[in-house]
């Protein structure tokens, strides 16, 4: 049973799936094939994408992976001096849960989390990978849809609610993607928060071009997930320190500092500079697992262009994201300063449960928003009202609260 047990419904907005081999492959198109391929290089097992091993995810099959909440000391308090590999801990066998959807429910029953929203793994590795063929990526991304709404669906039993990958390269065929998505239960969508690729050059998501699928969006009443990808910022950060590819586990202290939250903070100043969210006042954002230590800054930015360049905006760019963007703070940020900011009805919590990087017992959050100083109503918003009401779900505990809690096995 879960560590508490809360007298309201908890709704995770940052869970995640392990993908096995076939989720970037089985659907793809016959002329596509061997676009993504897995091979064996000295008994290891990598992802090779258009004839380039990727290094990307050390261990793609994530047949073994670390445990959850492996890194929870190291993202409060440091490492202590501690190798990545020592922070990282005892790995793990991969267990049902992280690939299956009725298995999954269980662990969300043990852990007393009522709905979640349910993220791919690896496929942030395939859009940057591809970028020069748009079409490619659509293709391979739909491949990838097609497996996800097999093994997942996209609304599993009321709650778990997985996220298709919408890419914005030809608007015409992120239409059509998305309207596939929609027959099919779709209740969110995951967009890459970086620059849109195209065959002229890359261009932000911001522009007019985009507002037919944004205003699809809305017509839907369907929210956007952003998570945190490879957004493509690796290339910034070669010049300063040559590498091939954007290794996430294999951080360096340069990039860390250097790469803070730009691709967030970047998507978001392009979304309201480029006034999207002010042509689109409906479309709703879910920033997640980007952190809010960006936020503060960027209404810096935001306040001191406005006063400089007030006829650039068609309102205070402040209020145009405070309206639309919904933030999930990492769970060692303070979720009082971020409700402050931008309203508590607009901060969510997300877990990153299976993840080494998140939190092993996400409702042992309440603790920490308690010495945050938030009151019972700010928390129970935090903890589930806020997506509850944004995605019309059932306002009550649906989950069992005798299902015992996951044991990780040695």
């Amino acid at each position: 049973m879960p560590s508490r047990e809360l007298p309201y419904p908890v709704f995770d907005a940052d869970n995640h799936f392990y993908e096995p081999q076939e989720a970037l492959t089985k659907f793809l198109p016959e002329h596509r094939k061997g676009v993504i391929d897995y091979i064996d290089v000295r008994g290891r097992t990598k992802i090779v994408v258009r004839n380039q091993i990727s290094d990307y995810i050390p261990n793609p099959t994530f047949e073994v992976v670390a445990r959850p909440g492996a890194q929870e000391e190291y993202f409060k308090y440091g490492s202590g001096g501690k190798s990545f590999r020592e922070v990282m801990g005892k790995p793990m066998k991969a267990i049902p849960a992280f690939r299956d959807p009725e298995a999954r429910l269980e662990v969300l029953d043990g852990l007393g989390l009522d709905y979640t929203i349910m993220f791919p793994t690896l496929a942030s590795l395939v859009e940057e990978r591809m970028k020069d063929d748009p079409d490619l990526i659509l293709d391979v991304i739909h491949a990838l849809n097609q497996w996800m709404y097999e093994t997942w669906q996209f609304d599993y039993e009321g709650r778990i609610l997985s996220t298709p990958v919408i890419n914005l390269s030809v608007v015409d065929r992120a239409l059509e993607e998305l309207e596939w998505c929609l027959e099919r239960g779709a209740k969110t969508i995951l967009v890459r928060p970086a620059p849109v690729p195209g065959y002229r050059g890359t261009r932000s998501l911001g522009l007019p071009e985009f507002d037919p699928f944004w205003d699809a969006c809305v017509k839907a009443g369907i929210p956007v997930c952003m998570h945190a990808s490879d957004s493509g910022y690796a290339q910034y950060l070669n010049d300063w320190e040559p590498a091939d590819e954007f290794l996430p586990f294999r951080p360096t202290a340069f990039r860390m500092v250097a790469m803070g939250k730009r691709p967030i903070e970047d998507t978001m100043a392009a979304l309201v500079c480029h006034g999207a969210l002010s042509r689109n006042p409906d479309l709703r954002i879910l920033s997640v697992e980007n952190g809010a230590s960006w936020v503060p800054y960027l209404f810096y930015q935001f306040k001191d262009v406005y006063k400089k360049m007030p006829q650039e905006f068609a309102e205070d760019p402040i209020e145009a994201f405070k309206r639309c963007v919904y933030v999930a703070p990492f769970w060692e940020d303070n979720f009082k300063e971020i409700a402050d900011l931008i309203g508590i009805d607009r901060v969510i919590f997300g877990s990153d449960w299976p993840h080494p990087e998140g939190l092993a017992d996400p409702i042992r959050l309440v603790d920490e928003l308690e010495e945050h100083g938030l009151d019972d109503e700010g928390i129970r918003k935090v903890m589930g009202a806020n997506l509850i009401e944004l995605f019309g779900v059932e306002n009550k505990k649906v989950h069992n609260p005798n299902v015992p809690a996951l044991e990780i096995p040695a």
